[in-house]
């Protein structure tokens, strides 16, 4: 059920109160008003510094009260007939006042089957323990892809910008702004047309990048540059495959043929050997935007506050589908059991119930080194659509990544001999070539700048320790792991 739908559904079913959860207070309040109008009801809205105020036309004078405990006093004196909705901002600010959360309850039971209604608006938090039961929780979501093409065409003719879009352009520049909200999108197709005075397709960069700074003012969320390319990722020849064959699986053809989205993969193994890496390149294979969940900055030290960032970094990412949320290191973040008196666990929950249920096309690409640590109830079937292994590099592999490096540092790979170098690194991962390479460079270059060749990797491959040997158990157990067919192997 829609935002619409429910809160008609609670206002005329005369629920005494819901508490409206969302960041934009002034559309919230434009809602409440609208529908109050539509149904002859009066509203009022009340904050600390202003008091309250009418929000639909009457002649009675507003009730006088500058504080929390006289705005509910007022709401249990008002004699209005025909119903009325009272709309209390920012009662999340005095959660701690024992006072106010009593006559909040006390005016709950006085109204209940009456003809008054309390709504709370607030831009996050909780509820207290002893006002859960009678209260009804409304999420505000953000603009639909309609109300975000009202807007523009709002704000370009008051600002009498003119919108010179094609029809691919349009349907571009409002998928671009999806994830913003109301006012960020004002703003965002403003500066998109305010410097020529047209609002055209080249604004889609603009909002793009503006959507962009939006994210990184999310504490969890980073937009990450996709810029990698299957070449730039060495072997992996399965896993590289897989991925090609679901390139078009976001597409409105592959749902007319009758494809779900796919769901996501976790790309489990030996650290070093390009998970991360991996994560980039299917944002830029696939064309898509690339958020990078940090579930380490979900965690808050107020109650409630660490739920609340993951329910608003889940939304956020599905506002932007189609998409790839990556979620790194998962095991570290999402450490099952801790002594934080549950939140670990709530949060991870609420992470795993979305993987399960959601419907939106975002794909989850969730990285880990620790398997024994991983929970369980994460890599059962349904999370993701598969489990890959990253090994160790074989022979072949080893000189695809050779290659890859050094035509990244404009080296022709011709000129080294990659297969006795490929030999050499028996037991090393990618990320431990790409430093034997870079030790090879320095050397050359503080030995008078010559250019650096075979010989000089080769020293730096004998002077580098892999984790392969230093690490020999824990290695061991990685790949007992793939043996035993816990996973699919990323590579031929």
């Amino acid at each position: 059920m829609d935002f619409q739908k429910q809160l008609d559904l609670y206002l005329r079913a005369r629920f005494t109160l819901s508490v409206l959860f969302t960041i934009e207070e002034e559309r919230a309040v434009e809602a409440v008003r609208a529908w109050c109008l539509d149904h002859s009801r009066s509203c009022l809205v009340w904050d600390v510094a202003s008091g309250y105020q009418w929000l639909t036309p009457e002649e009675t004078p507003v009730p006088v009260s500058k504080d929390p405990l006289s705005a509910l006093e007022a709401v249990e004196k008002h004699k209005g007939t025909a119903g009325s909705v009272f709309i209390l901002k920012d009662f999340h600010e005095v959660w701690q006042n024992s006072q106010v959360k009593r006559k909040l309850r006390s005016v709950c039971h006085k109204l209940a089957r009456s003809n008054k209604q309390i709504i709370l608006t607030m831009p996050s938090g909780h509820i207290p323990e002893e006002l859960k039961n009678e209260t009804i929780i409304l999420d505000l979501p953000l603009p639909t892809h309609i109300e975000l093409y009202q807007e523009m065409e709002k704000v370009t003719q008051q600002l009498g910008i003119k919108i010179n879009l094609t029809p691919l352009g349009r349907e571009k520049i409002l998928q671009a702004a999806l994830g913003l909200t109301s006012l960020q999108a004002q703003r965002a197709f403003i500066k998109a047309g305010v410097l020529d005075g047209v609002l055209d397709d080249r604004g889609i960069e603009l909002v793009t990048e503006e959507k962009k700074q939006i994210i990184r003012e999310n504490e969890a969320l980073e937009f990450y540059p996709a810029n990698e390319t299957p070449d730039d990722v060495g072997g992996l020849g399965i896993l590289k495959e897989w991925l090609r064959l679901r390139e078009r699986a976001f597409s409105q053809e592959a749902r007319d043929y009758g494809l779900p989205a796919p769901k996501g993969i976790a790309l489990l193994g030996i650290p070093g050997t390009g998970k991360s890496l991996t994560a980039k390149m299917i944002g830029g294979l696939w064309r898509l935007p690339l958020l990078r969940l940090d579930a380490g900055s979900l965690f808050g030290s107020l109650v409630g506050e660490s739920e609340e960032r993951a329910r608003r970094a889940l939304k956020l990412a599905e506002t932007m589908a189609p998409c790839i949320l990556w979620i790194d290191e998962i095991e570290k973040a999402l450490a099952h059991g801790g002594m934080d008196s549950g939140t670990s666990d709530r949060v991870f929950g609420s992470i795993l119930t979305w993987m399960q249920e959601k419907q939106s096309s975002v794909f989850v690409v969730a990285t880990a080194n620790d398997i024994s640590s991983m929970p369980p109830e994460l890599l059962r079937k349904g999370r993701f659509d598969e489990i890959f292994f990253l090994d160790l590099p074989n022979k072949e592999e080893r000189k695809e990544i050779f290659t890859v490096h050094l035509r990244k540092r404009f080296r022709l790979p011709q000129d080294y001999d990659i297969e006795l170098l490929a030999v050499q690194t028996e037991g090393y991962v990618g990320a431990e070539i790409e430093q034997a390479i870079i030790d090879a460079m320095y050397q050359a270059f503080n030995d008078s700048r010559r250019e650096f060749n075979t010989s000089d990797i080769a020293d730096a491959i004998q002077h580098l320790v892999p984790l392969s040997v230093s690490q020999r158990e824990n290695i061991g157990y990685l790949q007992r792991w793939l043996q035993e067919g816990r996973a699919k192997s990323a590579s031929i």
